[in-house]
Protein backbone atom coordinates (compact mmCIF):
# COMPACT_ATOMS: atom_id res chain seq x y z
CA UNK A 1 0.00 0.00 0.00
CA UNK A 2 1.49 3.16 -0.82
CA UNK A 3 0.80 6.00 1.65
CA UNK A 4 0.21 9.26 0.52
CA UNK A 5 2.51 12.33 1.19
CA UNK A 6 1.03 15.11 3.49
CA UNK A 7 0.26 18.63 1.63
CA UNK A 8 3.66 19.76 3.61
CA UNK A 9 6.65 17.28 3.10
CA UNK A 10 8.78 17.04 6.08
CA UNK A 11 11.94 18.97 6.00
CA UNK A 12 14.81 16.72 5.73
CA UNK A 13 18.33 18.12 7.29
CA UNK A 14 20.34 16.32 4.40
CA UNK A 15 18.98 15.39 1.00
CA UNK A 16 20.53 11.65 0.11
CA UNK A 17 22.84 11.57 -3.28
CA UNK A 18 21.19 8.75 -5.34
CA UNK A 19 23.66 6.87 -8.08
CA UNK A 20 21.17 5.34 -10.93
CA UNK A 21 23.51 4.75 -13.84
CA UNK A 22 25.16 7.70 -13.26
CA UNK A 23 27.54 8.99 -10.54
CA UNK A 24 26.22 11.97 -9.15
CA UNK A 25 28.04 13.98 -6.30
CA UNK A 26 26.80 15.83 -3.49
CA UNK A 27 26.97 19.55 -3.38
CA UNK A 28 24.97 21.98 -0.73
CA UNK A 29 26.22 25.08 -3.59
CA UNK A 30 24.11 27.52 -5.30
CA UNK A 31 25.09 27.28 -8.45
CA UNK A 32 26.04 24.51 -10.86
CA UNK A 33 25.49 22.05 -8.41
CA UNK A 34 26.01 18.47 -9.34
CA UNK A 35 22.77 16.13 -9.84
CA UNK A 36 22.13 15.80 -6.01
CA UNK A 37 19.13 13.64 -5.40
CA UNK A 38 18.68 12.86 -9.22
CA UNK A 39 17.98 10.00 -11.21
CA UNK A 40 18.11 9.86 -14.75
CA UNK A 41 18.53 7.68 -18.16
CA UNK A 42 21.34 9.22 -19.60
CA UNK A 43 22.26 6.81 -22.42
CA UNK A 44 21.68 8.69 -25.76
CA UNK A 45 19.02 7.51 -28.23
CA UNK A 46 19.57 5.29 -30.51
CA UNK A 47 21.83 6.17 -33.31
CA UNK A 48 22.58 9.91 -31.35
CA UNK A 49 26.27 10.47 -30.60
CA UNK A 50 26.60 12.60 -27.55
CA UNK A 51 28.81 14.67 -29.29
CA UNK A 52 26.92 15.87 -32.06
CA UNK A 53 26.54 19.64 -31.98
CA UNK A 54 22.76 19.94 -31.21
CA UNK A 55 23.60 18.09 -28.02
CA UNK A 56 23.95 20.67 -24.92
CA UNK A 57 27.01 20.21 -23.16
CA UNK A 58 27.24 18.54 -19.68
CA UNK A 59 27.69 22.14 -18.08
CA UNK A 60 25.47 24.83 -18.19
CA UNK A 61 25.29 28.07 -16.82
CA UNK A 62 22.88 30.68 -15.08
CA UNK A 63 23.15 34.67 -14.50
CA UNK A 64 20.65 36.28 -13.13
CA UNK A 65 20.55 39.66 -15.29
CA UNK A 66 18.20 41.58 -12.94
CA UNK A 67 14.93 41.43 -10.85
CA UNK A 68 12.16 42.76 -12.97
CA UNK A 69 10.14 43.92 -10.35
CA UNK A 70 9.05 42.39 -6.47
CA UNK A 71 6.05 42.60 -4.36
CA UNK A 72 4.08 39.96 -6.17
CA UNK A 73 1.44 38.27 -4.05
CA UNK A 74 1.52 34.38 -4.55
CA UNK A 75 1.98 34.36 -8.17
CA UNK A 76 1.32 31.13 -10.21
CA UNK A 77 0.82 31.76 -14.10
CA UNK A 78 2.55 33.35 -16.46
CA UNK A 79 1.92 34.78 -19.95
CA UNK A 80 3.95 37.04 -21.61
CA UNK A 81 2.54 39.40 -24.16
CA UNK A 82 3.31 38.58 -28.24
CA UNK A 83 5.34 42.62 -28.46
CA UNK A 84 7.32 41.90 -25.46
CA UNK A 85 6.67 44.74 -23.67
CA UNK A 86 5.05 42.70 -20.75
CA UNK A 87 3.86 39.94 -18.86
CA UNK A 88 0.14 38.68 -17.17
CA UNK A 89 1.15 37.33 -13.80
CA UNK A 90 -1.89 35.39 -11.91
CA UNK A 91 -1.97 35.65 -7.82
CA UNK A 92 -3.23 32.32 -6.64
CA UNK A 93 -4.39 33.74 -3.62
CA UNK A 94 -6.22 37.19 -4.57
CA UNK A 95 -7.37 36.11 -7.76
CA UNK A 96 -6.23 38.84 -9.84
CA UNK A 97 -3.94 39.19 -12.84
CA UNK A 98 -1.03 42.08 -13.01
CA UNK A 99 0.54 43.05 -16.16
CA UNK A 100 4.66 43.59 -15.48
CA UNK A 101 6.26 46.07 -18.02
CA UNK A 102 9.44 44.19 -18.33
CA UNK A 103 11.29 47.23 -18.96
CA UNK A 104 10.45 49.38 -16.39
CA UNK A 105 8.69 46.54 -13.60
CA UNK A 106 6.01 49.04 -13.23
CA UNK A 107 2.88 46.11 -11.89
CA UNK A 108 -0.92 47.11 -12.73
CA UNK A 109 -3.70 45.05 -12.44
CA UNK A 110 -5.57 43.95 -15.12
CA UNK A 111 -8.65 42.93 -13.16
CA UNK A 112 -9.97 40.35 -11.15
CA UNK A 113 -11.00 37.06 -12.29
CA UNK A 114 -15.12 36.60 -11.06
CA UNK A 115 -15.58 33.06 -9.17
CA UNK A 116 -11.92 32.10 -7.86
CA UNK A 117 -12.17 30.10 -4.72
CA UNK A 118 -8.79 30.49 -3.84
CA UNK A 119 -7.71 27.46 -0.96
CA UNK A 120 -5.03 25.33 0.28
CA UNK A 121 -2.99 24.51 -3.24
CA UNK A 122 -6.05 25.80 -5.65
CA UNK A 123 -7.26 29.36 -6.70
CA UNK A 124 -5.92 31.17 -9.75
CA UNK A 125 -3.34 29.21 -11.46
CA UNK A 126 -2.58 28.57 -15.13
CA UNK A 127 -2.70 31.60 -17.94
CA UNK A 128 -1.91 30.86 -21.41
CA UNK A 129 -2.69 33.56 -24.35
CA UNK A 130 -4.93 32.41 -27.23
CA UNK A 131 -2.99 31.25 -29.92
CA UNK A 132 -4.88 33.89 -32.16
CA UNK A 133 -4.40 36.39 -29.44
CA UNK A 134 -3.46 39.20 -32.59
CA UNK A 135 -7.14 38.79 -33.40
CA UNK A 136 -8.99 37.92 -30.60
CA UNK A 137 -7.35 39.39 -27.47
CA UNK A 138 -8.15 35.98 -25.04
CA UNK A 139 -6.43 35.00 -22.22
CA UNK A 140 -7.19 31.75 -21.00
CA UNK A 141 -7.02 30.87 -17.06
CA UNK A 142 -7.35 27.83 -15.16
CA UNK A 143 -8.59 28.69 -11.75
CA UNK A 144 -10.85 26.59 -8.35
CA UNK A 145 -14.25 27.65 -8.06
CA UNK A 146 -16.99 26.83 -5.03
CA UNK A 147 -17.58 23.19 -7.10
CA UNK A 148 -14.48 22.46 -9.75
CA UNK A 149 -11.37 23.43 -11.53
CA UNK A 150 -12.08 25.01 -14.74
CA UNK A 151 -10.79 26.89 -17.76
CA UNK A 152 -12.30 30.39 -18.72
CA UNK A 153 -11.35 32.73 -21.59
CA UNK A 154 -11.77 36.47 -20.93
CA UNK A 155 -11.22 39.43 -23.37
CA UNK A 156 -7.96 41.52 -22.78
CA UNK A 157 -7.96 45.01 -23.32
CA UNK A 158 -5.08 47.15 -21.91
CA UNK A 159 -7.10 50.37 -23.29
CA UNK A 160 -9.22 50.35 -20.47
CA UNK A 161 -9.28 51.83 -17.13
CA UNK A 162 -6.40 49.48 -14.88
CA UNK A 163 -8.57 47.03 -13.07
CA UNK A 164 -11.00 46.90 -15.26
CA UNK A 165 -9.04 45.41 -18.08
CA UNK A 166 -10.93 41.80 -18.55
CA UNK A 167 -14.00 41.18 -20.28
CA UNK A 168 -16.42 38.63 -18.06
CA UNK A 169 -15.38 35.05 -18.03
CA UNK A 170 -16.20 32.36 -21.05
CA UNK A 171 -15.91 28.91 -19.47
CA UNK A 172 -14.61 26.45 -21.95
CA UNK A 173 -14.14 23.87 -19.93
CA UNK A 174 -15.39 22.94 -16.19
CA UNK A 175 -15.56 19.76 -13.32
CA UNK A 176 -11.78 18.97 -13.26
CA UNK A 177 -12.01 17.78 -9.81
CA UNK A 178 -10.68 20.17 -6.96
CA UNK A 179 -9.52 19.73 -3.60
CA UNK A 180 -7.11 21.24 -0.74
CA UNK A 181 -3.99 20.16 -2.77
CA UNK A 182 -2.96 18.61 -6.52
CA UNK A 183 -5.29 21.21 -8.23
CA UNK A 184 -2.51 20.89 -11.10
CA UNK A 185 -3.46 23.90 -12.78
CA UNK A 186 -0.59 24.46 -15.81
CA UNK A 187 -1.87 25.40 -18.99
CA UNK A 188 -0.51 25.76 -22.46
CA UNK A 189 -1.01 25.90 -25.94
CA UNK A 190 1.27 23.33 -28.02
CA UNK A 191 2.78 23.81 -31.36
CA UNK A 192 -0.60 22.33 -33.08
CA UNK A 193 -2.52 24.91 -31.80
CA UNK A 194 -4.38 22.97 -28.91
CA UNK A 195 -4.75 23.39 -25.51
CA UNK A 196 -3.16 21.21 -22.73
CA UNK A 197 -3.97 20.90 -19.37
CA UNK A 198 -2.52 19.23 -16.51
CA UNK A 199 -4.46 18.60 -13.89
CA UNK A 200 -4.05 16.53 -10.01
CA UNK A 201 -5.49 14.29 -8.71
CA UNK A 202 -6.86 16.00 -5.66
CA UNK A 203 -5.57 13.71 -3.13
CA UNK A 204 -7.69 10.70 -4.35
CA UNK A 205 -5.72 8.04 -6.37
CA UNK A 206 -8.46 6.62 -8.20
CA UNK A 207 -8.62 9.41 -9.98
CA UNK A 208 -5.34 9.12 -12.05
CA UNK A 209 -6.25 5.52 -13.52
CA UNK A 210 -9.76 6.57 -14.33
CA UNK A 211 -9.69 7.56 -17.87
CA UNK A 212 -13.69 8.90 -17.00
CA UNK A 213 -12.12 11.21 -14.75
CA UNK A 214 -10.49 14.34 -15.63
CA UNK A 215 -8.32 14.21 -12.37
CA UNK A 216 -4.70 13.23 -12.42
CA UNK A 217 -4.66 13.72 -16.39
CA UNK A 218 -3.00 15.89 -19.00
CA UNK A 219 -5.90 16.74 -21.35
CA UNK A 220 -6.08 17.98 -24.96
CA UNK A 221 -8.78 20.30 -25.58
CA UNK A 222 -9.89 22.67 -29.01
CA UNK A 223 -9.51 26.85 -27.85
CA UNK A 224 -13.40 26.23 -27.41
CA UNK A 225 -12.75 23.57 -24.75
CA UNK A 226 -14.11 20.26 -26.92
CA UNK A 227 -11.66 17.48 -26.71
CA UNK A 228 -9.20 17.55 -29.45
CA UNK A 229 -10.05 15.41 -32.99
CA UNK A 230 -6.99 12.25 -32.82
CA UNK A 231 -7.12 12.23 -29.00
CA UNK A 232 -5.93 8.60 -27.72
CA UNK A 233 -9.15 7.25 -25.98
CA UNK A 234 -11.53 8.68 -28.99
CA UNK A 235 -12.97 11.70 -30.22
CA UNK A 236 -15.33 12.50 -27.09
CA UNK A 237 -12.13 12.06 -24.62
CA UNK A 238 -10.12 14.99 -23.60
CA UNK A 239 -7.93 13.12 -21.62
CA UNK A 240 -4.41 12.73 -23.37
CA UNK A 241 -2.25 10.97 -21.09
CA UNK A 242 -3.15 9.52 -17.19
CA UNK A 243 -1.61 7.95 -14.31
CA UNK A 244 -0.39 11.73 -13.37
CA UNK A 245 -0.47 12.63 -9.34
CA UNK A 246 -0.10 16.09 -10.17
CA UNK A 247 1.46 18.21 -13.01
CA UNK A 248 2.55 21.68 -12.86
CA UNK A 249 4.54 22.14 -15.77
CA UNK A 250 3.95 21.72 -19.52
CA UNK A 251 6.80 22.50 -22.39
CA UNK A 252 7.94 21.23 -25.88
CA UNK A 253 11.11 21.26 -27.06
CA UNK A 254 12.98 22.05 -30.43
CA UNK A 255 11.46 18.63 -32.07
CA UNK A 256 7.68 19.48 -30.75
CA UNK A 257 7.76 16.64 -28.38
CA UNK A 258 5.78 17.34 -24.60
CA UNK A 259 7.74 17.33 -21.16
CA UNK A 260 5.63 17.57 -18.09
CA UNK A 261 6.97 17.80 -14.39
CA UNK A 262 5.08 16.06 -12.07
CA UNK A 263 5.17 15.97 -7.94
CA UNK A 264 5.74 12.61 -6.49
CA UNK A 265 5.01 11.64 -2.87
CA UNK A 266 7.59 10.84 -0.82
CA UNK A 267 10.07 8.95 -3.31
CA UNK A 268 10.10 10.63 -6.37
CA UNK A 269 9.70 14.02 -8.50
CA UNK A 270 9.34 13.21 -11.99
CA UNK A 271 10.37 14.78 -15.23
CA UNK A 272 8.15 12.78 -17.76
CA UNK A 273 7.80 12.50 -21.74
CA UNK A 274 4.40 12.17 -22.73
CA UNK A 275 3.29 10.01 -25.39
CA UNK A 276 -0.44 9.98 -26.50
CA UNK A 277 -2.37 7.34 -23.87
CA UNK A 278 0.31 7.20 -21.92
CA UNK A 279 -0.11 5.73 -18.32
CA UNK A 280 2.45 7.09 -16.42
CA UNK A 281 1.53 4.78 -13.30
CA UNK A 282 0.31 6.21 -10.31
CA UNK A 283 -1.12 5.60 -7.80
CA UNK A 284 0.51 1.73 -8.51
CA UNK A 285 4.13 3.43 -8.98
CA UNK A 286 5.83 6.40 -8.03
CA UNK A 287 9.04 6.96 -10.06
CA UNK A 288 11.19 4.97 -12.32
CA UNK A 289 9.72 0.97 -11.61
CA UNK A 290 10.03 -0.57 -15.15
CA UNK A 291 6.93 -2.04 -15.31
CA UNK A 292 4.83 -3.48 -17.94
CA UNK A 293 2.30 -1.18 -18.78
CA UNK A 294 3.72 2.54 -17.41
CA UNK A 295 5.95 4.55 -18.46
CA UNK A 296 8.89 5.59 -16.60
CA UNK A 297 10.11 9.33 -15.92
CA UNK A 298 13.25 10.41 -18.02
CA UNK A 299 14.42 11.80 -14.68
CA UNK A 300 13.36 12.03 -11.12
CA UNK A 301 14.45 13.44 -8.07
CA UNK A 302 13.96 13.57 -4.13
CA UNK A 303 11.06 15.46 -3.10
CA UNK A 304 13.44 17.92 -0.64
CA UNK A 305 15.69 18.74 -3.84
CA UNK A 306 12.10 19.43 -6.33
CA UNK A 307 8.59 19.32 -5.68
CA UNK A 308 8.85 20.48 -9.44
CA UNK A 309 6.23 23.35 -10.86
CA UNK A 310 7.00 25.14 -14.12
CA UNK A 311 9.23 23.81 -16.45
CA UNK A 312 10.47 25.69 -19.64
CA UNK A 313 12.22 24.83 -23.08
CA UNK A 314 16.29 27.01 -24.11
CA UNK A 315 19.22 26.18 -25.10
CA UNK A 316 18.92 22.18 -25.88
CA UNK A 317 17.53 21.55 -21.67
CA UNK A 318 14.38 21.27 -19.65
CA UNK A 319 14.57 24.17 -16.83
CA UNK A 320 12.50 22.72 -13.93
CA UNK A 321 11.60 25.58 -11.07
CA UNK A 322 11.52 23.71 -7.39
CA UNK A 323 9.11 24.55 -4.73
CA UNK A 324 10.66 22.53 -1.55
CA UNK A 325 13.67 21.82 -3.44
CA UNK A 326 13.99 26.26 -3.84
CA UNK A 327 15.88 25.29 -6.95
CA UNK A 328 16.35 25.61 -10.69
CA UNK A 329 17.29 22.46 -12.04
CA UNK A 330 18.42 22.45 -15.82
CA UNK A 331 18.11 19.19 -17.85
CA UNK A 332 20.19 18.96 -20.63
CA UNK A 333 18.34 16.59 -23.52
CA UNK A 334 19.70 14.34 -26.47
CA UNK A 335 16.49 13.54 -27.92
CA UNK A 336 13.99 11.26 -25.81
CA UNK A 337 16.52 10.84 -23.50
CA UNK A 338 18.64 13.11 -20.95
CA UNK A 339 22.47 14.16 -21.68
CA UNK A 340 24.09 14.77 -18.74
CA UNK A 341 23.37 14.93 -15.25
CA UNK A 342 20.94 17.69 -14.48
CA UNK A 343 22.56 20.68 -12.54
CA UNK A 344 21.17 22.82 -9.92
CA UNK A 345 21.31 26.49 -9.77
CA UNK A 346 20.29 29.18 -7.43
CA UNK A 347 19.92 26.88 -4.82
CA UNK A 348 18.13 28.84 -1.63
CA UNK A 349 19.32 32.18 -3.32
CA UNK A 350 15.74 33.54 -3.67
CA UNK A 351 13.45 30.97 -2.08
CA UNK A 352 10.86 28.64 -3.49
CA UNK A 353 10.61 28.79 -7.46
CA UNK A 354 7.40 28.88 -9.17
CA UNK A 355 7.14 29.46 -12.51
CA UNK A 356 9.75 29.54 -15.46
CA UNK A 357 8.75 30.54 -19.18
CA UNK A 358 11.15 30.88 -21.75
CA UNK A 359 12.14 34.40 -23.20
CA UNK A 360 13.53 33.64 -26.37
CA UNK A 361 17.00 32.93 -27.05
CA UNK A 362 19.13 32.57 -23.60
CA UNK A 363 16.87 34.04 -21.83
CA UNK A 364 14.11 32.72 -19.12
CA UNK A 365 11.35 34.86 -17.19
CA UNK A 366 11.70 33.05 -13.29
CA UNK A 367 9.15 33.54 -10.55
CA UNK A 368 9.26 32.97 -6.69
CA UNK A 369 7.08 31.70 -4.68
CA UNK A 370 7.61 32.40 -0.92
CA UNK A 371 4.37 34.56 -0.22
CA UNK A 372 2.49 31.17 -1.59
CA UNK A 373 1.58 29.82 2.67
CA UNK A 374 4.49 27.75 2.77
CA UNK A 375 7.80 29.93 2.49
CA UNK A 376 9.34 32.51 4.65
CA UNK A 377 8.36 35.88 2.92
CA UNK A 378 11.16 38.69 3.21
CA UNK A 379 11.44 42.01 1.93
CA UNK A 380 10.68 42.17 -1.84
CA UNK A 381 8.68 38.97 -2.11
CA UNK A 382 7.81 37.70 -4.90
CA UNK A 383 9.66 38.57 -7.61
CA UNK A 384 9.85 38.21 -11.35
CA UNK A 385 13.69 37.74 -12.57
CA UNK A 386 14.96 38.02 -15.90
CA UNK A 387 17.86 34.67 -16.35
CA UNK A 388 20.77 34.49 -19.02
CA UNK A 389 21.07 30.55 -19.16
CA UNK A 390 23.58 28.21 -21.23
Amino acid sequence: MIVRRPAVRAASALAACVTVLLAAGCSSGGGGAPATGASTSVSPSPGRSADRSDVPPAKGSVTVVRTVTEGLKSPWGLAPLPDGSGLLVSSRDEGTITRVDTRTGKKTEVGAVPGVAAAGEGGLLGLALSPSYASDHMVYAYFTTASDNRVARMLYDPRKPAGEQLGAPDTVFKGIPKGVIHNGGRIAFGPDGLLYVGTGETHRGRFAQDKKSTGGKILRLTPDGQPAPGNPFGDSSPVYSYGHRNVEGLAWDKDKRLWASEFGQDTWDELNLIVPGGDYGWPVVEGKAGKAGYRDPVAQWRPADASPSGIAYAKGSVWMAALRGRRLWRVPLDGRKVAHAPQAFLTGRYGRLRTVVAAGGDRLWLTTSETDTRGTPRKGDDRLLELRVS
